[in-house]
């Protein structure tokens, strides 16, 4: 184990510590938060032979740039984006040998993602609160990372006992979103709070939506049609799912994300399928969402089939990397 410097020589408009979020939290009241682009951050982690939940880096905007003072493994997902190796093109959702004093940047494509996750081979050392990395403004814990600091990282990567490789360094059976231009489609199941208000499923499912700029990791205040309850009977708040597409008093329609807390007495009238989390996660302001109801078994043999892709790779790089001699085991994976 080698301990290596990052020095953060640009941060993007928000740059933090992130990781998947809290476990059996939520019931004392603490959002389970994490990567809003659970998908990308998990898949960044596993092509440098992380967990997928280990710490990394996820930028919003902004061109993002670190310096290693030692070789390192290291991969960048999300939204589509520029990758810069000492000022080389790289390719993104793939493993790369960044070699000492060469800086890494990251320009993303702000009209086709908000977020890109950056993770490197090893432990990077971040504060945690709940045994989690994940930023959590409301407790006052930040996580930002500033310009200029030096981020300090543990990892057993040597480089590869092999041929030097340039990158790509494999090929790797990755599953990369889809960042269509245009309206992006969102599998929504119903709930029983549909049957509450007559007329909204056709009123969703025929209309298009466009985020606003007063979204955040809570939820996604969406512009569109919407219609609300007859009755002015009171709801009692309750727990709800990441991906809820909730209905307040305003005419807006909101889907709620890692750091909702209860319903606030607003009808909740279906949820986000898990195959189209990753991609609520990367919609900013200005994005167009449609909503394409389907049932639960659908949505669960979808993502039942995003799991077998993320696992295959999981298994492509743990044979990938032991075949080309890495130095070190690979951390074990999920």
């Amino acid at each position: 184990m080698k301990t290596v410097a990052l020095d953060i020589t640009r941060t993007g408009w928000v740059t933090t510590f992130q990781d998947l979020g809290r476990r059996d939290t939520e019931r004392r009241g603490v959002p389970t938060g994490g990567a809003a682009d659970q998908h990308s951050a998990a898949v960044a982690n596993l092509l440098v032979g992380n967990p997928r939940g280990a710490t990394l880096i996820e930028n919003m905007g902004g061109e993002p740039a670190l310096v290693p003072d030692s070789d390192v493994l290291l991969a960048v997902t999300g939204a589509p984006a520029e990758v810069t190796v000492g000022g080389t093109p790289v390719s993104s959702w793939s493993p790369l040998v960044v070699p000492a004093g060469h800086e890494v940047r990251v320009r993303g494509d702000v009209n086709r993602g908000t977020r890109n996750y950056l993770a490197v081979n090893g432990a990077l050392t971040a504060e945690t609160l709940l045994g989690s990395a994940a930023p959590d403004a409301r407790m006052g814990f930040e996580q930002a990372v500033a310009r200029g600091s030096r981020v300090l990282l543990e990892t057993e990567f040597r480089g590869f006992t092999g041929r030097r490789f340039e990158p790509p360094l494999f090929r790797l059976p990755v599953p990369v979103p889809r960042f269509e231009n245009g309206p992006w489609d969102i599998d929504v199941v119903a709930c029983h709070g549909i049957h509450t208000i007559a007329g909204i499923r056709e009123v969703i499912g025929d209309s298009t939506y466009v985020v606003t700029p007063r979204s955040n990791h809570v939820g996604l205040r969406l512009d569109g049609p919407v219609l609300h309850p007859d009755s002015d009977t009171e709801i009692v708040s309750h727990g709800v799912p990441v991906g809820a597409l909730q209905i307040p008093h305003a005419d807006e329609l909101i889907v709620l994300g890692r750091y909702r807390s209860l319903t606030a007495g607003y009808p909740i009238v279906g949820v986000a399928s898990r195959t189209s989390l990753p991609l609520l996660g990367q919609a900013g302001p200005g994005q167009e969402l449609r909503f394409r109801w389907t049932d639960r078994e659908t949505s669960l043999r979808r993502f039942a089939r995003r799991e077998a892709e993320v696992r295959t790779l999981e298994h492509a790089v743990a044979e990938a990397f032991g075949a080309l001699g890495l130095s070190a085991p690979l951390p074990r994976t999920n």
